[in-house]
């Protein structure tokens, strides 16, 4: 009971709900009261050409306000991350240093995404993406760097910091969509390519079939790493699995919002294709906003609905190793695995919303909610910045390839991830298409 209770304050997933409530709290208190500013550092458009002749106009982006806001910005993300990480268990000497470099980094790529001309081909997300990616495969990431490359917690932190965006009554409204799209289309997957890898391509390394499968279907690391341990793969089999989503997903992300605008399908199909068979959570989120608010937010909810899923795939892949597959491993199986394995800033991100709409909303009105989410939405696109940014650093190609070990393991994600998107997108079409269901009508606060 004491081990558990420890985990509410010693673990990532619950640090970054309570960073996210902590950000959220003081957000609403500044709104509400009046009493005192807490919005975060934000850049205005700057065109490259006229403001370089123009340095009147460059002096007026960059006033004592802004400055001062982007101080705060620093002080304020530097201060909870860092409580967080000392709480896991990680030095504040390694840490804070790493981290005020890559939060320098994370101001010149809103610099640069905030130029006019850039700023019309890629999101911010993007710009963070490919700064991370061009330092890791060029100069290379120095040692020092690292102890602040934590993307999963800064991901997780400004997904709950998202939640009190989303009202809840479209979860109401988009969830037995979302249930369709993941838990239908989910299981289908993991079951074809469990067939495809040991019944097709003969892999007798069945541990990393179940792990490239549920990496594949569900949410990339994640789910790698939590069915990886349930089925017991080997630490280079997981890098394997790890490695290939890592690179799929960098390439869905970048190119998946493109096909959708350029085939026509709406935001809300889009959206939610993207929730659907992009790996990473972080990745939905930045291909998701490529798309507009409302694709980000349907993006989110059915990524949120799949995530769910860990827990049980993780619970039922141990009890079918250890009884049909490894029947002599003594491997203890019970209920528990599923809440230890379930992603716990997924309960964060709903309370949030339940907060926003049924408790400040009521209270307040929709004026003040959007005005909190304002300042909010600031201190969410930061936090993903630095996570993008660390996706970037953490990714080297040549390493990534080294790690390939034959063409079996490509195969069977090329061939499970191809599935995948056309299972959703049938999925998609049908709940979402118009033809056979009403399509939900979303209210968004912005």
């Amino acid at each position: 009971m004491k081990n558990s209770i420890t985990k509410l304050w010693k673990t990532e997933d619950w640090l970054a709900v309570w960073i996210g409530f902590v950000i959220i709290g003081i957000a609403s208190l500044s709104v509400l009261t009046g009493t005192f500013d807490f919005s975060a550092a934000k850049f205005s458009t700057w065109h490259l050409w006229e403001d370089v002749e123009n340095p009147a106009r460059i002096s007026s982006l960059f006033t004592c306000s802004f400055w001062f806001r982007l101080l705060r910005t620093f002080a304020v993300l530097a201060s909870v991350f860092t409580i967080g990480v000392k709480l896991q268990g990680g030095r504040i000497r390694q840490y804070l240093p790493a981290f005020l470099m890559l939060f320098a980094l994370a101001v010149i790529v809103r610099l640069i995404s905030a130029e006019f001309t850039l700023k019309m081909y890629l999101e911010w997300a993007f710009w963070a993406l490919i700064v991370g990616l061009l330092i890791s495969n060029t100069v290379g990431v120095p040692e020092w760097l690292r102890p602040a490359i934590r993307t999963e917690f800064y991901i997780k932190t400004g997904l709950v910091i998202m939640g009190f965006s989303v009202l809840f009554s479209n979860i109401a409204k988009f969830g037995l969509y979302g249930l369709g799209i993941a838990w239908v289309v989910t299981p289908i997957v993991i079951i074809f390519m469990w067939w495809f890898g040991t019944r097709v391509l003969k892999m007798q390394n069945k541990s990393l079939v179940i792990t490239v499968a549920s990496a594949t279907s569900v949410c990339g690391t994640s789910a790698a790493i939590a069915t990886g341990a349930a089925a017991g793969v080997k630490k280079s089999d997981l890098g394997i699995a790890i490695s290939i989503s890592i690179i799929f997903t960098i390439l869905m992300m970048v190119f998946e919002p493109m096909i959708i605008k350029a085939v026509g399908m709406s935001p809300m199909m889009g959206g939610a294709l993207i929730g659907g068979t992009v790996d990473s959570t972080g990745a939905v989120v930045l291909a998701g906003n490529a798309l507009g608010p409302e694709a980000e937010q349907v993006a989110v909810l059915v990524k949120s609905i799949q995530n769910i899923l860990i827990g049980f795939i993780a619970f039922f892949v141990a009890v079918f190793f250890t009884t049909r597959v490894n029947k002599s491993a003594d491997r203890q199986v019970g209920a528990g695995e599923i809440w230890t394995r379930f992603p716990k800033f997924i309960i964060g991100f709903f309370v949030a919303s339940l907060v926003a709409s049924f408790i400040i909303q009521p209270a307040f009105g929709g004026a003040d909610v959007k005005a909190i989410n304002s300042v909010l939405d600031q201190y969410k696109n930061w936090a993903f910045v630095l996570a993008f940014i660390s996706i970037g650093l953490d990714t080297n190609f040549r390493d990534i390839i080294r790690q390939m070990q034959g063409g079996k393991v490509l195969w069977l994600y090329i061939v499970g991830q191809l599935f995948n998107i056309v299972l959703t997108f049938i999925a998609v079409w049908l709940l979402l298409s118009g033809v056979l269901f009403e399509i939900p009508v979303l209210d968004l606060y912005k």
